[in-house]
């Protein structure tokens, strides 16, 4: 059977409350009880003292005297008295004379011993239903010798009465604290209940698929904090759930841009080899035909194997042998190699680096990236230069390749990194519409190299790029 955490919480906060109410009530009422008596005590034992200094101070004719005058003002606090001698012979008090009854052995040894006996509530002797006594001796100082003593009571009556009153009153200030406890507690537990109930609609939600539902948290207690956790946990399931969807239309738009990155290579050689097959194409273009088929399937081979060579990068598989090289040399030899495509476009290469310019990289490496990167520039320049410089910089090489081509666009900036990200056709001559892996990998390895790359572009004017590779 369930047992709501509601009744739990309600039921162990009434359960401490009234347990703490009866220990404190119970200990009150027994202080007060004890109060209340050894005030009793306290003036009998001053009235006492005030008679036997009278008795001592007086003649013995003017003695009758104070006893009655005593005996009047002690009757008007519902009190009397009465005087002993060493063998307990009671004298007028206005009472007929006899002996004290109802003292133990050990009470009459203290009193013989110069000690006050006091009984805060007795119900057996002396014949009433329950008084307050003191027994005080009085000892001749000059002989030492134990000479009687007084007998004062009271009656509990009185004093049951106030204490009654009081417990009366203590009841009332119990039940009502009880009921604005009860309240509280009510309050207090329904609060607790509530939070929890609102984590539990939240989850819920949250394994219906909604990940942007948040619970109002604070750091007040463990349940705001764990408030502060639920949340920190869907911003979490939220951010994988985004990320998953991003791969997810990322790997849709991967498999759409290979698909129709390999259609025309494919539909180029199927058609030059059917045209081949059923002589539809004349002899003199035969070898045209042939040389486009052999471009087309080189085509082919480096999209694979640029497809290939980025995962290895991506999932950290190859292994960098780094070294300090001649950034002259590098841009020299790119400069060599990409000047023939440069000057198919009209463009010229400029190499711009002082020869004490070292970088600490993998070389093959390191050309990849810069031919990768040349043949972006050349690709989307006509009739302008590209400069190669390097310099040294603090405790950095910074490398820079910038084109006088048509630029990019400021909203597409970020997309060049991108696999098979193409720029707008409409904006370039390559003939091939072309996609390509080429600035991703670019990307990848200066990252493998503890680097960092930069691209900035103005439409009309051109593109630099600016890596920066720390030195050893």
């Amino acid at each position: 059977m369930k047992f709501k955490y509601f009744y739990q919480q309600f039921f162990s906060h009434i359960s401490i409350i009234v347990v703490a109410f009866l220990i404190l009530s119970l200990l009150f009422a027994h202080y007060l009880e004890n109060l209340v008596y050894e005030n009793k005590a306290e003036e009998l034992i001053t009235y006492g003292k005030a008679i036997l200094s009278d008795i001592e101070e007086s003649r013995i004719d003017y003695q009758p005297e104070i006893f009655k005058q005593y005996s009047n003002v002690l009757a008007a606090r519902k009190m009397s008295f009465s005087v002993f001698d060493q063998d307990a012979v009671l004298y007028s008090v206005g009472r007929p004379s006899k002996t004290i009854s109802g003292l133990s052995s050990s009470d009459w040894d203290k009193i013989s011993k110069g000690q006050t006996l006091v009984v805060n509530s007795d119900f057996k002797r002396f014949g009433q239903e329950g008084v307050t006594f003191v027994v005080l001796p009085y000892v001749d100082l000059d002989q030492g010798t134990f000479m009687g003593g007084i007998l004062l009571t009271s009656p509990i009556s009185g004093s049951s009465a106030m204490i009654h009153r009081i417990n009366q009153f203590l009841l009332y200030t119990i039940l009502i604290a009880l009921g604005v406890s009860f309240l509280f507690s009510w309050y207090l537990s329904r609060i607790h209940v509530n939070r929890i109930k609102r984590l539990r609609e939240a989850t819920s939600l949250v394994s219906a698929g909604n990940y942007h539902v948040h619970v109002h948290s604070s750091n007040f207690d463990e349940i705001g904090e764990l408030a502060n956790d639920f949340n920190h946990m869907v911003d979490k399931i939220n951010a994988s759930m985004e990320e998953i969807e991003s791969l997810e239309n990322r790997r849709r738009q991967f498999m759409a841009d290979v698909s129709h990155e390999m259609r025309t290579p494919l539909t180029t050689i199927s058609g030059v080899i059917e045209g081949l097959k059923n002589n539809m194409i004349p002899e003199e273009d035969k070898e045209r035909g042939i040389n486009l088929v052999s471009h087309e399937a080189k085509r082919l081979i480096r999209l694979v194997n640029e497809n290939l060579d980025y995962e290895k990068i991506r999932s950290n598989q190859i292994q960098l042998f780094k070294e300090e090289i001649q950034l002259l040399e590098v841009l020299e030899i790119i400069q060599e190699q990409l000047m023939l495509q440069a000057e198919e476009k009209n463009n010229q290469i400029v190499v711009d680096a002082a020869p004490d310019v070292m970088v600490n990289a993998d070389y093959d490496r390191l050309v990849q990236i810069l031919i990768n990167i040349t043949k972006n520039s050349i690709q989307f320049t006509e009739d302008g230069t590209i400069w190669l410089r390097g310099r040294t910089e603090q405790n950095e090489t910074i490398i820079e390749v910038e084109d006088t081509g048509i630029g990019i666009n400021s909203t597409e900036i970020e997309n060049i990194w991108r696999r098979f990200y193409k720029a707008d056709i409409s904006r370039t001559s390559n003939p091939y519409g072309e996609f390509g892996l080429g600035l991703s990998i670019v990307r990848q390895l200066v990252l493998l190299h503890n680097g960092d790359i930069e691209v900035s572009s103005e439409e009309g004017k051109g593109t630099k790029f600016v890596i920066r590779i720390k030195k050893k």
